[in-house]
């Protein structure tokens, strides 16, 4: 079933950009895999975690086409019980795979991830957006819209979304060095303060290498 899926989800993710296409969800499916063994104790359901990782971003590309009027988290989940039924899923009840898929995206306290699984998923999510990896997907993110390689502080935080000032650095001040004290479960905030002291360097270098001064972000 698992190859099944996997084959369906990476046709399913071949028009999407490169920060939620096929590689990506591969990434936050092995992120969950190693979260759940760390965190055996707790007895998350490993077929829950694989499904629910392989199909967290299933409705990217309606997302998109709507011009993010759509949640893809929400609609992801409203789509595994016909994805389940299609594939002839039966060893995994749909609705708790779709409560992972929803719950990987809360906003202003809505959705927060209560389960093992769901804790899972959110955390192997975000830890793609930390690190090397999450460096090179702000970069191409921003590349992708057209904004600047590289701002200032002050330029970055007084800029919009999706503005031509919309860089990685900008990414970084608003959104990212914030995602390890957000991480739910012990294993995935190890995993993301290592990954975002690498992210932070990254960035301190870059600032000396455009500014020509040795200074730290704080």
């Amino acid at each position: 079933m698992l190859d099944l899926l996997k084959k369906f989800v990476k046709n399913k993710l071949m028009s999407s950009p490169g920060c939620h296409d096929w590689e990506h969800t591969q990434r936050v499916l092995h992120n969950a895999l190693i979260i759940a063994d760390a965190e055996a104790q707790h007895g998350p359901d490993l077929n829950v975690i694989a499904y629910a990782a392989l199909l967290h971003d299933i409705a990217r590309s309606e997302e998109l086409l709507a011009d993010s009027k759509v949640c893809h988290a929400e609609l992801g989940a409203q789509m595994v019980a016909d994805i389940f039924q299609k594939l002839n899923i039966l060893n995994v009840d749909p609705l708790i795979v779709a409560e992972c898929v929803r719950r990987h995206r809360y906003r202003n306290n809505k959705n927060i991830p209560e389960t093992i699984e769901q804790k899972i998923i959110f955390d192997a999510d975000k830890l793609d957006s930390l690190g090397a990896i999450g460096v090179a997907r702000a970069i191409h993110f921003s590349g992708r819209i057209g904004s600047v390689l590289h701002n200032s502080k002050e330029i970055a935080l007084n800029s919009e979304a999706y503005s031509k000032q919309d860089s990685a650095y900008r990414e970084y001040l608003v959104k990212l060095q914030y995602i390890p004290e957000k991480m739910l479960t012990d294993t995935g905030r190890v995993m993301a303060v290592e990954r975002f002291d690498f992210m932070r360097l990254f960035f301190e270098q870059m600032n000396i290498e455009v500014d020509g001064a040795n200074f730290k972000i704080h």
